[in-house]
């Protein structure tokens, strides 16, 4: 058991650090080292997360002594503030905050206002003589003790301020008279005793101990397992809890609070970027309770207070080296600083603050390719709204969080859930968003709010998500009861289609088409540099000329994935297939293989042309024949009259080539062995394709794999034709065209006689979705249903099919690669299931030594950064 649970922050009393972030989690860590700077801190301790991980480990009791030590930094912080808590004269104050060791916006809980009951209320208001402050305190104490720590819905003390302002026709919380207020805690009072049948609690000691016991149990609540899980943080950690003196930006129009960016969190431009209230408390600018001031304005408001916000701002960002978040009050015209962070911002936003803090000697090229989350690169691609087509705006808000998104209107979170099961989009509309959202906006194209600035919650967790978000619409009205909202006095009904452009935070009518946005200078620069780090290539699985001049212009070095069978389902082709797959005898099956020849040859001539000078790999057809027949009785009475047979004999004939279990059945190379003729024409299609370009001075690279190989005789038998193949097409053109041949291993069979198949191959392709499935005995398309139950219950640590398995197929892969290079040293090995555009399982295939990934285009930046920061986490 650790020494110590608490540890204070007061100037040269200080007992933490930066560093310390795993105890005192990033908030309690972050205020110890502002205390360090000089800054101005409100004075306090942090409870660490050593303690809460003791609590949930002991039926949620204190570790002994814990509340011993509390007292000892209590009866410290009274001294250091002059000021006693629970006092009738001048009374000491505290927020009770979360702190996770990770930033978690939203996700746990805070009390504010600590320490107030009917005794201390008098001296506060006769401290500071200002009664109306005192009341004003009370009741935001009152309704978030009683939501946080005693578990009332926090919207039943909304209600009853919503109608308090009506009654008295105001519109914001600061126009309540001290008579209002009174008569708001009275009735706050008595939603307690309803609820609990018991008063609310008096003794600040047992308000302040509730109140750490409440913040422990929010690292519990729904919203943080879910948050939690989405990024893949641990639920083991815990969360400190910050015991902080309070200081009031509720006290008139001498003082305000407020949150701030260094940068811009959205653009990461180079300039102050930020909100407060004056005369309001922190939650208010988060909540997205009222629409805030820029922080502009502050300089005009306040321009003393502005310009020593500026000091501390510059001074931390230069001290952290990064972009900060930063939580400010000010008191009677006096600043404090609150929290600091590093600030949650959109992959464009960290692209461009990492290129320019480079440039201006902050940080060096290692450093700033390890502060771009590698897994949120595919963000800086995301939609816009295309300039070529007219819009009609409804409405317009906050650009909160870039990119264009469309779909139907949803007012709950459980609906855009449902609706997304069913495979369609949503845009969730709110009056403001709460962290009981988040599971909502996860799920949801883009999220619009009426309330609430560029910092609000539905703000902040979008950019971090990545989705397009506008917030603060004053036009914007919601009643979600009646499933209807109203923007600028158009009435708008549930599953109306709507656009949002959260760039310039237009809310538009209707679907509008969107086209994908352009790299930029940012982006080509960390790509630069990673160059100069990475060792393993990036490559795409791409079907189409169109997918490979993207992948290419993101940065791919090749295909490493070209599948035929995609090229198959066009309508022009799809009867031949058939044809082909349904015919009685061999000539029927030639002359419809003859007609596929020069369009799959045209397919391959525009992909090797898109990709001139780089290795093209062309998987041969892999999935079952059945994939290709019709099922539908329109479909098939229309193939049937083609063909000249009967539908019952049609029907027949497909039921005859329907399997049990086709993804272990007729499939991949077995196909080639008993059809070789299907194998021979797509051969004979890449070879023709690659020896006309060749001719007009067009460099080739064709790579041909052999899918599903078990056994190392399977690939010597369609090895053995390919090569009859390419004689007699090389010899006809009278072009010398280098290719490879190779083979996907995607069975553990394939993988534990790597050796055997090396010695016949020129290289391997590791496909990973199958070997998954057959490595794990899971199936792909069934296994949905419950593989998110076993994640959940942490029967595993990852669905396998996003992150490689590491621990089990890990070694399947390892003992290939270690067998196939044992034969051959430098034998050529990469991956091409999609795990090669996941960072983690990218670090892992570069601890192998593997020579290059592949993965689908949008992937290509994220795996490309993912390479380098392997490399670096390997050496560091």
């Amino acid at each position: 058991m650790p020494k110590k649970f608490v540890y204070a922050f007061a100037g040269k009393k200080t007992h933490g650090k930066a560093e310390m972030k795993n105890i005192l989690g990033g908030k309690g860590a972050n205020l110890a080292e502002m205390a360090l700077l000089g800054i101005e801190v409100p004075p306090g301790f942090t409870i660490s997360t050593e303690a809460c991980v003791y609590f949930f480990k002991n039926n949620k009791k204190f570790p002994p002594k814990l509340w011993d030590e509390v007292l000892e930094q209590l009866k410290s912080l009274e001294k250091t503030i002059g000021k006693k808590f629970g006092g009738s004269d001048n009374p000491l104050l505290v927020s009770v905050r979360s702190g996770a060791r990770v930033s978690m916006p939203g996700m746990m809980d805070t009390v504010l206002n600590l320490g107030l009951n009917e005794n201390s209320l008098r001296g506060l208001a006769k401290k500071t003589q200002n009664e109306w402050f005192a009341l004003d305190t009370y009741r935001r104490f009152i309704s978030m003790f009683s939501n946080v720590v005693l578990n009332i819905d926090g919207a039943r003390f909304e209600s009853i301020l919503e109608k308090e302002k009506q009654r008295r026709g105001i519109k914001v919380d600061t126009d309540f008279s001290i008579k209002d207020l009174k008569s708001i805690i009275k009735k706050f009072k008595a939603i307690v005793v309803r609820e609990t049948n018991k008063k609310f609690p008096d003794d600040p000691m047992k308000q302040l101990r509730m109140a750490v016991e409440g913040v422990f149990n929010s690292w519990n609540t729904e919203r943080a397992i879910i948050y939690r899980k989405m990024h893949g943080y641990s639920h083991d950690w815990g969360t400190a809890v910050t015991v902080q003196s309070m200081v009031f930006g509720n006290m008139g129009t001498t003082s305000a609070t407020g949150v701030a960016f260094t940068r811009n969190p959205a653009t990461g431009e180079k300039k102050f970027f930020g909100e407060y209230m004056i005369n309001a408390q922190g939650e208010d600018v988060v909540a997205g309770i009222r629409t805030p001031n820029s922080i502009d304005q502050l300089q005009i408001d306040m321009p003393e207070v502005y310009q020593a916000l500026v000091n501390v701002y510059q001074k931390l960002e230069k001290h952290y080296k990064d972009m900060q978040d930063i939580e400010f009050t000010i008191e009677d015209n006096k600043l404090y600083l609150l929290q600091t962070r590093s600030g949650k911002r959109t992959a464009e936003s960290a692209l461009k603050v990492a290129v320019d803090m480079v440039e201006e000697g902050l940080i060096n090229k290692r450093e700033a390719l390890m502060r771009v989350p590698a897994g949120q690169l595919d963000q800086i691609f995301h939609p816009m709204l295309d300039p070529k087509v007219k819009t009609k705006t409804l409405a317009k808000g906050l650009g909160a969080s870039p990119g264009a998104a469309t779909g139907k209107i949803v007012f709950s979170s459980e609906r855009a859930e449902e609706l997304t099961r069913e495979k369609e989009k949503v845009i969730l509309v709110r009056m403001e968003t709460s962290p009981e959202d988040i599971q909502g906006m996860n799920v949801a194209q883009g999220i619009i709010t009426a309330k609430g600035g560029m910092t609000s919650h539905a703000a902040v967790v979008a950019r971090a998500m990545g989705k397009p978000c506008v917030s603060g619409v004053e036009e914007l009205t919601v009643n979600t009861r009646r499933k209807t909202c109203s923007l600028a006095g158009t009435l708008l009904k549930e599953l109306t289609p709507i656009t949002l452009d959260g760039t310039t935070g237009q809310v538009i009518e209707g679907l509008v088409p969107l086209i994908q946005s352009k790299l930029t200078h940012s982006f080509t620069r960390m790509v630069s540099w990673a160059e100069e780090v990475r060792s393993l290539q990036v490559r795409a699985n791409a079907d189409t000329p169109h997918d490979a001049l993207m992948a290419r212009d993101f940065g791919a070095q090749g295909i490493g994935l070209c599948r035929t069978e995609h090229m198959f389902f066009d309508e022009e082709r799809i009867f031949q297939v058939r044809k082909m797959i349904l015919a009685d005898n061999d000539k029927i099956r030639n002359e419809a293989l003859k007609k596929l020849l020069p369009i799959q040859r045209k397919d391959f001539l525009g992909i090797f042309k898109a990709m001139e000078g780089l290795p093209v790999t062309v998987r041969l057809l892999d999935p079952p024949l059945h994939e290709f027949l019709p099922h539908s009785a329109q479909e098939i009475k229309i193939l049937a009259r083609e063909m000249k047979i009967s539908s019952g004999v049609l029907r027949e004939k497909i039921e005859g080539l329907s399997e049990m279990n086709p993804m272990l059945g007729h499939r991949g190379c077995r196909l080639g062995i008993t059809f070789p003729e299907i194998y021979k024409m797509q051969v004979r299609a890449i070879l023709e394709a690659g020896c006309r370009l060749i001719k007009k001075g067009i460099k080739v690279y064709p790579e041909i794999m052999v899918p599903l190989v078990a056994h190392v005789n399977e690939f010597k038998i369609v090895r053995e034709f390919i090569l009859e193949v390419a004689a007699e097409v090389l010899k006809k053109e009278g072009v010398d065209l280098k290719f490879k041949i190779g083979t996907m291993i995607e069975l553990p069979r394939a993988a534990l006689t790597a050796d055997e198949i090396a010695r016949e191959a020129d290289f391997f392709s590791f496909g990973t979705n199958d070997l998954t499935q057959t490595g794990f005995g899971l199936s792909r398309d069934d296994s949905g249903g419950f593989l998110r139950q076993y994640v959940d219950q942490g029967l595993l640590n990852h669905d396998p099919f996003v992150s490689l398995d590491q621990e089990g197929l890990g070694q399947l892969i390892q003992i290939a690669v270690e067998k196939a290079r044992k034969v051959k040293p430098h034998f050529h090995m990469g991956v091409c299931g999609e795990h090669g555009g996941d960072p983690a399982s990218i670090g892992f295939f570069n601890r192998l030594g593997l020579d290059y990934v592949s993965c689908s285009p949008y992937r290509v930046p994220t795996a490309i950064l993912a390479t380098a920061q392997a490399v670096i986490n390997k050496n560091s």
